[in-house]
């Protein structure tokens, strides 16, 4: 029985310092390790532009004064911000409430399903990236007057 343990058990490498700058560059995340990140992320853009959710929110419903300015910020932009970088901090809010509401969705369906095997998170990981990919890239394209 000692023979069969000994031999099955295989060698692994044994890392005591990694260095930063050489190591870390060459180290590939798994899907689900970048889902994790960008979940973090996300919650931190949203977090962080809560002030301009909050003004964007307020202006749009005060009046109709107050839409008209809320759209016209959109177009021409307000003081020295063009309108197209507050579409892009627009865009910034949507792809994170986007990835943040299907990466939580994710993380409840594993919860309740106690799906926690390595093929499922890798392919759960995948369909979030790309379901928040897509949903980004249409929405960006009906921002930005595509369609």
């Amino acid at each position: 029985m000692t023979e069969l343990t000994s031999t099955s058990k295989r060698a692994r490498p044994e890392f005591r310092n990694i260095n930063a700058l050489s190591d870390l560059p060459t180290y590939r995340l798994p899907p689900a390790g970048w889902v994790s990140i960008l979940h973090r992320i996300s919650g931190a853009i949203m977090f962080i532009l809560m002030p301009f959710i909050i003004w964007m929110f307020d202006t749009s419903v005060s009046s109709e004064i107050s839409f008209a300015k809320f759209t016209s910020v959109f177009s021409i932009g307000v003081g020295f911000i063009p309108g197209w970088f507050v579409k892009l901090v627009a865009l910034a809010i949507i792809w994170a409430y986007l990835h943040h509401f299907i990466a939580g969705m994710r993380h409840l369906w594993m919860d309740v399903n106690h799906a926690v095997s390595k093929e499922f998170g890798r392919s759960s990981a995948i369909v979030t990236l790309s379901l928040g990919s897509v949903l980004t890239l249409a929405l960006a394209l009906k921002l930005f007057g595509v369609y």
